[in-house]
């Protein structure tokens, strides 16, 4: 295959489709498993999700572009690598304007909906608040998705058919992976824009300064061992790399790292402007060395990974 071939290729795995509900229920996430396991390892991407409900596109008054605009681009692709490593990868299918698997059920915003939900609902949460529930209000650029109240029983119906499937297989993979090595170390997989970062919750429009984000919840949700090995191998790339700023940690983080109990969760952002063009949402030159980048992080995250093993 040719260079040209090869990234037409390329941008076709890379493209946003549409399904009808029935079609992406039947598989809401793909989940790419090693032949053999390597190490309490274990990598999640539940924003990369581009593959959009036909019904969804209906009730949206929004351009797929814009809506787009909101994905962790390429995420699951950057980090393809791992069952080659010997690492579990589970990626949402279903895009995040969709519904958000980095959110509590429960996060709810009652004033998106033509009637009452039923409880129980956390409507005052700052997510909700800035638009940002389980079930988004709104899109990247602070706009709104529908253009009319949904029925409750969308709501139940999306986490029952998307959310609840996909926290059902990233538990299985924690609990696997815990029973096999004694621990797990989750890597949860993020993107972050290069100018303002509004989606969670920061209204400044200024580019990032930064390459890479780790985010342990400030210490509560991974081992010391484990961040600091991500920094090392960042900062020997010559990458600009911050801990828990702007990005501390979302609900996965928050919910499944239990460092007391053997699991560990670290949330890495990586800067889009690293790898793609934030516009017309397609790959730029620096994909390849990005994704080479992720491949020694994996590699190195995996020795880490045994090491607290034998100190367990």
């Amino acid at each position: 295959m040719n260079d040209l071939s090869a990234r037409q290729a390329s941008l076709a795995d890379l493209a946003a489709r549409r399904a009808s509900l029935a079609d992406l229920a039947s598989r809401p996430f793909e989940l790419a498993q090693p032949t053999r396991q390597l190490s309490p390892l274990v990598l999640a991407s539940p924003h990369s999700g581009r593959i959009y409900p036909e019904e969804f596109a209906k009730q949206s008054c929004l351009a797929e572009i814009v809506l787009r605009q909101s994905e962790d681009c390429f995420i699951d692709r950057l980090v393809a690598a791992a069952p080659k490593l010997g690492v579990p990868l589970l990626s949402a299918l279903f895009p995040r304007v969709f519904v958000d698997p980095n959110r509590e059920p429960t996060e709810l915003d009652q004033d998106m909906f033509a009637e009452r939900l039923a409880p129980p609902v956390n409507a005052t949460s700052p997510r909700v608040l800035a638009g940002l529930g389980v079930i988004p209000r709104l899109a990247a650029n602070e706009q709104e998705i529908y253009s009319a109240k949904l029925p409750p029983a969308e709501a139940q119906q999306r986490l029952d058919l998307f959310y609840r499937p996909y926290h059902r297989a990233l538990s299985d993979l924690v609990a696997a992976s815990k029973r096999q090595f004694g621990v797990c170390v989750l890597l949860d997989c993020h993107s972050m824009p290069s100018a303002g970062a509004w989606m969670d919750g920061l209204h400044s429009r200024q580019r990032i300064d930064v390459d890479y984000v780790l985010g342990d919840c400030f210490g509560s949700s991974c081992a010391e061992r484990i961040t600091a090995a991500a920094e090392s191998c960042f900062a020997e790339r010559g990458a600009k790399v911050r801990r828990n700023n702007p990005y501390s940690g979302g609900y996965v983080a928050q919910a499944y790292g239990r460092p007391a109990q053997g699991v560990h969760v670290l949330q890495l952002e990586i800067n889009r402007a690293l790898y793609m063009n934030e516009t017309t949402l397609e790959p730029t030159a620096g994909f390849a060395a990005v994704q080479d980048v992720l491949k020694q992080l994996i590699e190195r995250l995996s020795s880490a990974a045994l090491q607290l093993v034998k100190a367990a």
